[in-house]
């Protein structure tokens, strides 16, 4: 039996021989904290492991790093859930950089800043009601909610109201004013919260509307259905509008890495090349402009000398009409017209 007992012994010492103890000794302690589940080891690093033995030194640090961590944590108060053992954490004490600023608090509408000044407290609505009709409890808003329009199918007709008039379609009309209310509510309390700077599409209300305006307006409203006014009629000779409608183009993610490789190049080449960019076909329309410029100038210039040149001449008459004079002079017509041949 003692035998027994020594085997089961040296079998144990044999399989836990492999596993390092829970307790860590360093030269330097290590600072734990245990609120952002962060541990620094200000040790200094064994250079000659890391040549000789990288892998298995790193090794080494991160499980006593991480033990010195644990050993922390189950000093800490904790409770059993169920299954699964909580363990309440600190306070952080290393503060950590945020990635994004901290979000804003949505600004009071209307009427919580009425209600903050009358000091009127919001009741919080009970989610389920007792509905007389049906004899249970229904939401009190949502499917299946309790005095459902849809449901409704006999309505009194007020007294002062008048008999022939459609009750349901009165409460539906209702209804959507509601509805049509709320919205607008919603939008005035963004337009204030805006300070006075509204989203403009392009559309917005001109003291002076042209034909363009009007026309980009109709555009807009004929691609404001489902459809995006592909389905959406068209009005007799409607012009297309311009600019209008064109989307961004962006290169593909899975382009070709030659194409890339050329373009950073290019972009490269531009950048460390210290030559400056010739554009040829604008130094030729300027140089060009410029010829045309002085050519006009002198044109100018020579007309006006022979202009004043021409004024102490007499006058030459050239063309058909001088020769038609001629002939009539020295024909017989009186009137000075010149002879046809029938």
């Amino acid at each position: 039996m003692a035998q027994i007992v020594s085997q089961i012994l040296e079998s144990t010492q044999n399989i836990n021989s492999h596993l390092k103890s829970c307790d860590v000794s360093k030269a330097i302690d290590i600072e734990i904290d245990a609120g952002n589940l962060l541990a620094i080891d200000r040790n200094a690093l064994e250079i000659q492991r890391i040549r000789s033995e990288k892998d298995v030194y790193l090794m080494e640090l991160a499980r006593d790093n991480t033990q010195s961590l644990l050993n922390k944590l189950w000093q800490l108060p904790f409770e059993r859930l169920e299954d699964a053992i909580v363990v309440t954490l600190p306070d952080c004490k290393t503060i950590l950089p945020r990635e994004k600023p901290i979000p804003k608090a949505n600004p009071a509408t209307k009427w919580e800043s009425f209600a903050k000044l009358k000091g009127i407290k919001k009741k919080k609505k009970e989610r389920m009601v007792w509905d007389e009709n049906e004899k249970k409890y229904k939401p009190s808003w949502g499917y299946k909610r309790v005095n459902e329009e849809s449901k409704t199918w006999v309505l009194e007709v007020p007294e002062n109201a008048d008999p022939m008039e459609d009750q349901f379609e009165k409460m539906k009309k209702a209804k959507k004013e509601k509805v049509a209310k709320n919205e607008l509510q919603r939008l005035r309390n963004i337009s204030r919260n805006m300070k006075g700077k509204t989203p403009g599409i392009g559309i917005t209300p001109d003291a002076k509307p042209d034909k363009s305006h009007l026309s980009r307006a109709l555009h807009v409203a004929q691609g404001s259905d489902a459809s995006l006014g592909r389905f959406s009629n068209k009005a007799p000779k409607e012009e297309p509008v311009k600019n209008m409608g064109k989307k961004r183009k962006f290169e593909s993610n899975t382009g070709s890495l030659s194409d890339e490789k050329r373009r950073a190049m290019s972009v490269l080449n531009r950048i460390t090349n210290n030559k400056p960019v010739l554009n040829v076909t604008a130094a030729v329309n300027q140089k060009q402009a410029k010829d045309d410029k002085i050519r006009q100038s002198i044109n100018e210039e020579s007309g006006k000398k022979k202009k004043g040149f021409n004024k102490s001449k007499k006058k030459v008459i050239t063309g058909k009409v001088g020769s038609a004079k001629r002939m009539g002079q020295n024909s017989n017509n009186k009137k000075g017209k010149p002879k046809t041949r029938k």
